[in-house]
């Protein structure tokens, strides 16, 4: 689909991550989350999972933009945000980022107050991903 069309087609939320090596943020994606890749290309990846679809650009495609300074500046990216996958099987998903290499910050765990076992893992850009499921 053309870049316009595409963008035309979204509606209500999306998420769109820069990333410094999209060819490593695709194997977090697709190996680690379980994300079917939707678009590659150097510049962007398009992914769907667990019922959504997200972006990531290459850091050079905002070269122009004040956003990639201001990213680059604030040391990790993703930092005091939590990107969850409602419905990602949280055991799966921590084992496969210590798999390939991936940080395991917490979890995978029950957390009771929130109704749902959880597990909160980073990629190589810095992003916390917190794929969950319903507690029984």
């Amino acid at each position: 689909m053309p870049p316009p069309d595409y963008g035309r087609s979204l509606t209500s939320f999306s998420i769109n991550l820069l990333s410094a090596d999209l060819a490593r943020a695709l194997v977090f994606q697709r190996d680690v989350l379980g994300a079917a890749l939707l678009h590659a290309d150097e510049d962007l990846l398009i992914v769907a999972g667990c019922g959504s679809q997200w972006m990531l650009h290459a850091d050079h495609t905002y070269d122009a933009h004040p956003l990639l300074g201001d990213t680059r500046a604030a040391g990790r990216r993703g930092a005091g945000a939590e990107l969850r996958l409602h419905g990602c099987d949280p055991d799966a998903v921590a084992a496969r980022a210590a798999e390939f290499g991936f940080r395991v910050l917490d979890g995978p765990r029950d957390q009771p107050d929130h109704g749902l076992r959880e597990a909160h893992v980073i990629d190589d850009d810095g992003y916390v991903w917190v794929p969950d499921v319903p507690l029984p």
